[in-house]
């Protein structure tokens, strides 16, 4: 079985346990965006600012990874045309929940992300790509590929690990133990502590992978923030192990 097959099963899992990421949003969440009162999340714990946006009326938004009948639902109820695409089964069942039960229509696609997305070129007006490439080996296919379905002028909304929490422990976060990059693929004892710690295939990703692999796609970076863990030592102590950026696909001239 392939890593990623490893990874669709393993969040499948985690959505039937109750994991905080898969569960949909309530009725009345769905009714107050669209009153105009709502708020996402590309990392754990902050809202990424409104005017990231700008108007998303009518526009045309593609939900990267981003399943689980949270983020979605909230553009679709304040009227824009959505696609999500994930590889989890029970990811997409949430968004199928809400979208019949609110009564929108949304397209919803069974694909992995690490291979060319099935969308055609210059389809979308934003991308929303919440923290999620740190189950994929290699992040710079995958930022070529929404450059490549963004129009002129879209917009990528991405949150990423930094890797700092690759280096420590996975209980107490209190020791480094792991030299980066972190890749159970080419390292056993660190698939072993995956393994251990029921957390899928994850890998690290440097700066240059995910800053300037958005560059090098084609990107201008227009605004980033860092966020922390949301809970655990190293959120107490303030570090941040999390960035979301904005960056805009160039109008050619």
């Amino acid at each position: 079985m392939e890593y990623q097959e490893i990874n669709a099963s393993t969040i499948d899992r985690w959505v039937r346990e109750g994991w905080e990421w898969g569960q949909p949003i309530d009725h009345a969440t769905f009714q107050a965006a669209q009153r105009g009162v709502w708020d996402v999340k590309l990392t754990p714990t902050k809202a990424v600012p409104h005017e990231w946006f700008g108007t998303l009326y009518g526009k045309r938004v593609l939900g990267l990874a981003s399943g689980g009948g949270q983020q979605m639902p909230i553009f679709c109820a304040v009227g824009a045309k959505c696609a999500v695409l994930d590889f989890s089964d029970e990811q997409l069942a949430s968004e199928r929940l809400v979208a019949a039960r609110e009564g929108y229509e949304i397209e919803i696609v069974k694909a992995d992300m690490t291979r060319p997305l099935p969308f055609g070129t210059a389809t979308f007006d934003m991308v929303f790509h919440p923290v999620s490439n740190c189950y994929v080996e290699e992040v710079e296919p995958i930022w070529r590929e929404c450059w490549r379905v963004l129009k002129p002028g879209g917009i990528l909304l991405a949150g990423m690990d930094n890797a700092i929490n690759y280096l420590f422990d996975g209980e107490d976060e209190r020791e480094v133990v792991n030299s980066l990059p972190f890749n159970p693929l080419k390292n056993p004892e660190q698939m072993r502590q995956l393994e251990a710690s029921d957390s899928g295939v994850q890998f690290s990703h440097t700066l240059s992978e995910q800053l300037g692999g958005q560059l090098r796609a084609g990107f201008r970076l227009t605004d980033l923030y860092e966020d922390t863990n949301g809970e655990g030592r190293l959120h107490e102590l303030n570090i941040p192990c999390y960035i979301a950026t904005r960056a805009v696909k160039e109008v050619s001239v």
